[in-house]
């Protein structure tokens, strides 16, 4: 009986030597023109990192892509201009994304998470309909955040986590050819999974 005791805690030592080791959840998108690494902070944005987590554990971004792109060219003259690329279920399978329920909208003023360069966030129409569209911020954004520009009811989007790896990837993404706002073609995301 000790050695299997001493056996099973020598196990989980090497186990866990074995494995990164990271204070927060990390997650990686696949895509078609390479990785991106991403650092998740369920300690500031609790609801909306559990359900972008249950979203990649059940398998739903799975052949997703990257769809749309806003730079400062494509925009409306006048408006308060951004620069992102988003992605998600939209373009593949919408009518699951569309039978999930809203996530209840955490704004960067609970959070203090703001829309920096590389920070990850959820789309939205209303406050509470996120789901599974995502976008990721070229250069610092402000208009998205609490009390910022970009939407008129002025609460922002939910962000939730920053990339850590791959911001090449990500500036790779950004420059591939578009029509008015939208990839063409779209990128493939290959599928988004834990580290």
């Amino acid at each position: 009986m000790f050695y299997r005791k001493l056996w099973l805690y020598i196990s989980c030592i090497l186990v866990a030597c074995s494995s990164p080791e990271y204070k927060y959840p990390h997650i990686k998108i696949q895509t078609r023109l390479g990785n991106i690494e991403i650092e998740l902070y369920p300690d500031k944005a609790p609801k909306s990192v559990s359900a972008f987590l249950s979203y990649v554990d059940s398998g739903y971004y799975k052949n997703a892509t990257f769809y749309r792109v806003l730079n400062l060219d494509n925009q409306p003259s006048g408006s308060y201009k951004a620069e992102l690329i988003q992605g998600g279920l939209w373009r593949t399978n919408y009518t699951k994304s569309a039978k999930l329920k809203g996530i209840p909208h955490e704004t960067t003023q609970q959070t203090g998470i703001l829309h920096k360069d590389g920070v990850i966030s959820l789309a939205r129409q209303e406050p509470g309909t996120a789901t599974t569209e995502f976008f990721i911020c070229i250069g610092d954004q402000p208009g998205f955040d609490f009390g910022g520009e970009n939407n008129p009811d002025k609460q922002g989007y939910a962000a939730f986590g920053k990339v850590v790896k791959g911001m090449d990837v990500v500036r790779s993404i950004y420059r591939q050819p578009e029509d008015d706002e939208a990839f063409d073609p779209p990128v493939d995301i290959y599928n988004i999974v834990r580290l």
